[in-house]
């Protein structure tokens, strides 16, 4: 564990980790295929925690979220927590397997948060990665924890990158302001919010402007229709160093309802932000979100299998070695995956048939 890497200083550490991480990063680079269904590039980002309660020594340890299955009882632990950004590969084949390959894992240290730390895996991966030309499209999907000013305040500036979040259901919007005389006098200050937009009440939303409905089939073979309604130009209430009234983005609602219209589950709220964000539709976005979930797949093969949370030692710079070794080995796998032959058990035969016929619908 100690040969992975060994910098030259306690001093220099941090930088020549990063150092480090750039220099697989560029060789991770040359496996990744440039899209050919889609004409950009799709990221996810997301934290995972690494548990450490009974590790007493063991420096730096944060409270870290972790849900727990007695009621009652508080999600939290005592350990560490690592900003995981992966790249969101399209689909090879009808099976629908869901990878993710991870190209740069970060420990959230006691002094810094997820926004930061995401923020800038994000300008290292566009910048220091030969695959991701600057002129090529990219898109970011992360969940409602990303929804937050700071970090798309941080990200806009990026003009080749969308970002795709998801929004909590209690969140207030506002439309832009209407263009008025008054507001082309000269006189006081322009007005940066219009309407108040509330998720949880329909009674302030206007009309959509622009609306999708698909039908398809679940896994269950239950026939059921996706309904997705879209507003452009919105708007997040920002702050003197968070002019978000600078940064307008694209609404979504997607519902899913039954043959009687009936709706199954809670509306999803996305928001999609980005001075390119026009080039995707509305449908090129939900997939993109929906992919997100490959990376919970990632994690947790890569706990359950690659031990990712099991290795026990009282040093932080082992422990960080030991999670970027278990995203190799994981891209190991991804990449002799056209070596092995897939021989499924006669029930997975069952259920890959059932996947490959809900992927053509």
């Amino acid at each position: 564990m100690k040969q992975f890497f060994v910098p030259s200083s306690p001093n220099a550490a941090v930088a020549e980790r990063k150092q480090f991480q750039k220099s697989l990063l560029k060789a991770l680079s040359s496996l990744i295929k440039a899209p050919t269904t889609r004409n950009f590039h799709l990221f996810g980002l997301d934290t995972t925690p690494i548990p450490r309660p009974f590790s007493p020594t063991l420096p730096d340890r944060t409270y870290i979220h972790q849900p727990n299955t007695i009621k009652g009882n508080k999600p939290i632990n005592i350990g560490h927590q690592y900003s995981l950004l992966s790249f969101l590969p399209e689909a090879e084949s009808t099976q629908n397997i869901p990878w993710s390959i991870p190209l740069n894992s970060q420990r959230v240290t006691s002094g810094t948060n997820s926004i930061a730390v995401g923020v800038d895996q994000v300008d290292t991966v566009l910048h220091d990665c030969p695959a991701f030309e600057k002129e090529q499209l990219s898109v970011l999907v992360a969940d409602s924890y990303y929804s937050q000013r700071q970090f798309l305040d941080a990200l806009s500036k990026q003009s080749n990158l969308v970002l795709i979040t998801r929004v909590r259901s209690n969140r207030v919007f506002y439309c832009q302001p209407p263009i008025t005389e008054e507001t082309n006098s000269g006189r006081g200050h322009r007005p940066w919010y219009g309407e108040r937009f509330d998720l949880k009440d329909n009674a302030t939303w206007h009309q959509p402007d622009e609306s999708v409905q698909i039908n398809f089939t679940t896994r269950r073979e239950r026939p059921v229709q996706l309904n997705i309604s879209a507003w452009h130009q919105m708007l997040m209430r920002g702050t003197k160093e968070y002019p978000m009234h600078q940064h307008p983005f694209t609404l979504l609602q997607v519902r899913v309802t039954d043959e009687q219209s009936q709706q199954l589950w809670h509306p999803m709220w996305l928001i999609v932000l980005g001075q390119r964000r026009n080039e995707l539709t509305i449908m090129d976005c939900y997939l993109s979100y929906r992919q997100r979930f490959d990376m919970e797949h990632t994690l947790r093969f890569s706990k359950q299998r690659l031990l990712m949370n099991s290795f026990q030692t009282p040093d932080v710079e082992h422990s960080e070695n030991w999670v970027q070794l278990t995203q190799l080995a994981y891209i190991q796998l991804w990449a002799a995956r056209d070596l092995v032959e897939v021989l499924p058990r006669p029930k997975r035969e069952i259920l890959s048939q059932k996947n490959s016929s809900f992927c053509h619908t």
